[in-house]
């Protein structure tokens, strides 16, 4: 049975709402688009008010990169957090080539095929 955000533990919740967070930043700019959809990501994951400041944080300023870790996604998890990606990334309806090139490295660095959760158009494929 394949995951769902439901089903994630308070840990890789937390995880997954780093790495959207930090793609949300792909273009270094977070639109209200972006933020509307981690905050109704916030409330399906059932985030607690209280926990909430951890991602807020993130949305004014970008994750760690140190931790961030596309190896250390559980390989149940992997195609989840891709869809979960490509949402924020089509978030604010504008594909930018960099966030096409940060999405398409995260799929290759998950292991994913090139088909997993589509999204390339731009320039017909995944930028080299």
């Amino acid at each position: 049975m394949e995951p769902t955000v439901k089903t994630l533990s308070r840990e890789d919740r937390f995880a997954l709402l780093r790495f959207v967070c930090s793609f949300a930043w792909a273009d270094l700019e977070v639109s209200a688009e972006e933020r509307a959809f981690v905050g109704a990501l916030l409330l399906h994951l059932e985030i607690p008010e209280e926990e909430r400041s951890q991602v807020h944080a993130w949305l004014a300023h970008p994750p760690d990169p140190a931790e961030i870790d596309p190896l250390d996604v559980p390989p149940d998890h992997r195609r989840l957090f891709l869809q979960e990606a490509r949402k924020v990334v089509e978030a604010d309806g504008i594909v930018r080539p960099d966030e096409l090139e940060n999405f398409c490295l995260f799929r290759e660095l998950l292991g994913l095929h090139r088909g997993a959760d589509v999204l390339p158009a731009p320039g017909r494929g995944c930028p080299r």
